[in-house]
């Protein structure tokens, strides 16, 4: 009887131990892929930073465009031109509006189409944010 209790016992033993074997390479596997899904998380937010840095400073850019100072040192007014030359300014600020909010649909993640990848021109990019629309434009001085 005792003989049989302690094979008994020991079957026990080795099914739980099969267990918390089974149990620890689960264990392993997650902890792997909880792992590989930081380093994801890592790299993904590196980029996001550098998209905002680049964005930021596009951004800048733009808003220099409209500050700029005439030959007469006096700053640019958008205001008074628009009221001079309505259906020019009409104009361009739309494709302005228009330009922005593309170069927002890209930097949520919207894919760029074959002419935003092809452009290589100057009148063929995007100017508000070349460096995210427009990755083979190489601009020249």
């Amino acid at each position: 009887v005792y003989v049989k209790t302690l094979k008994a016992d020991l079957a026990v033993s080795e099914a739980n131990n099969m267990k918390l074997e089974q149990s620890i390479s689960d264990q392993r596997a997650v902890i792997e892929q909880v792992q590989a899904d930081f380093k994801k998380q890592q790299e993904i937010s590196k980029k996001l930073q550098e998209t905002n840095l680049t964005l930021a400073k596009e951004l800048a850019d733009t808003e220099e465009k409209f500050n700029k100072v005439n030959a007469s040192g006096k700053k640019r007014d958008v205001g008074a031109l628009a009221l001079k030359k309505a259906k020019i300014m009409e104009k361009v600020i739309n494709k302005g509006t228009a330009n922005a909010n593309r170069c927002f649909e890209i930097a949520t993640g919207s894919p760029l189409t074959e002419k935003e990848k092809n452009a290589t021109k100057k009148s063929q990019i995007n100017p508000e944010c070349p460096s995210i629309a427009n990755p083979n434009y190489v601009p020249y001085n």
